[in-house]
């Protein structure tokens, strides 16, 4: 008869620590568990965060660059995939050798919209009245006049005021921004770079030089510089004479008036002029330390017009005081260097239907 087999008999003090491990176990299982849930949760919770932010965000930004010069603009609706600018040339990132050979596009002008980084309230008055703020009608401006628009702005060492700025070119991409050195003793330099980078970005017939704190018709200064003229090489603009500056504690003073006599040389205005295509080519292949600079920035420009032979085109609606039926632009002219407190009076000249609604042409022509 087989035996019965044997059991193992475990101590009862053995038993007890076999009991304790495995409540210790089964107390571990249960910490990694909800370790292990609590991490799930944390990664979904950054999944959904992550989600939401991008969605908030939208596209990323692209920037279309011509050498040091980002035009936004053209870079919204080339890295928003849109056909609008389906013949420009470039592309994202785009970086340029030289100038000769580079494809652009054809328009009548280029009006660059010299700004600086305390005119916010000027540019936000200016997208209120005669300049469209959102890209899409800023385009149909275009096509309409000829005429491409930007906000011409440099550069600052201010973090702070960068950051601001590039919210804002963000919100209405309708910035020109060029590698110089945003500050008001250096509106030459500046001037000068917007002529080149304008140049480099666009095959115009006309490149104009204007303040943001003018009251501009746009379909009326299409119509001017869409005249034929018998010169190729034009400088248009309200042309004037006058004493020079020599006083330090005087606002005009001109530091290097020994070299200018007792008078001006006949030349524009600086709130609003415009020269030829042929003329803006001939500065734009300069070299920069080239070209004499004075403290002014439309003595300076006058100065180029004078050495370079240009056929001067004096345009007394330019540089109107008051909205009249032929009004190209409106300005203070000779109280104040543009319109004195342009913010408001921008929109107010803009509630006049003579200034905003007139016809383009008066009704005699």
């Amino acid at each position: 008869m087989p035996s019965s087999p044997s059991r193992k008999v475990i101590p009862l003090w053995q038993n007890g620590r076999l009991e304790k491990a495995k409540s210790r176990q089964q107390q571990q299982q249960r910490r990694w568990g909800s370790f292990f849930n609590y991490a799930c949760f944390c990664v979904g919770t950054i999944g959904i965060l992550f989600s939401v932010f991008c969605l908030v965000k939208g596209k990323p930004i692209y920037t279309f660059r011509c050498g040091n010069v980002e035009d936004t603009l053209r870079s919204i609706h080339l890295g928003g995939g849109s056909d609008r600018y389906a013949g420009w040339a470039g592309g994202l990132n785009h970086q340029t050798a030289g100038l000769e050979g580079q494809d652009r596009p054809k328009v009548l002008g280029v009006v660059g919209i010299q700004t600086g980084f305390g005119s916010s309230q000027r540019r936000k008055a200016l997208r209120e009245t005669w300049l469209p703020s959102d890209p899409d009608s800023l385009l149909n401006l275009e096509q309409a006049t000829g005429l491409a628009f930007r906000f011409v702005i440099g550069r600052t060492k201010d973090a702070q005021k960068m950051a601001e700025l590039e919210k804002e070119m963000e919100k209405y991409t309708d910035f020109m921004l060029i590698d110089v050195e945003e500050e008001y003793h250096k509106l030459p330099y500046k001037t000068l770079s917007f002529f080149k980078a304008a140049y480099a970005l666009f095959d115009a017939d006309f490149y104009v030089k204007a303040d943001d704190d003018i009251y501009l018709r746009p379909d009326r200064l299409a119509t001017l510089l869409a005249k034929e003229r018998p010169s190729p090489r034009t400088y248009i603009g309200c042309m004037k004479k006058g004493p020079v500056i020599t006083d330090p504690k005087l606002k005009w003073y001109e530091p290097a008036g020994y070299l200018l006599g007792s008078e001006y040389f006949y030349h524009a205005y600086g709130p609003l002029y415009a020269l030829s295509a042929e003329v803006v080519a001939g500065l734009a292949m300069a070299r920069n330390d080239s070209f004499r600079m004075f403290s002014n920035e439309d003595v300076t420009i006058g100065a180029w017009m004078l050495a370079m032979n240009v056929e001067h085109e004096d345009n007394r609606q330019l540089c109107h005081p008051h909205c009249k039926p032929d009004s190209i632009a409106v300005w203070d002219i000779p109280k104040c260097s543009g319109l004195c407190n342009p913010a408001e009076k921008l929109r107010e000249l803009h509630k006049d239907n003579m200034c905003s609604t007139s016809p383009t042409l008066p009704a005699d022509e």
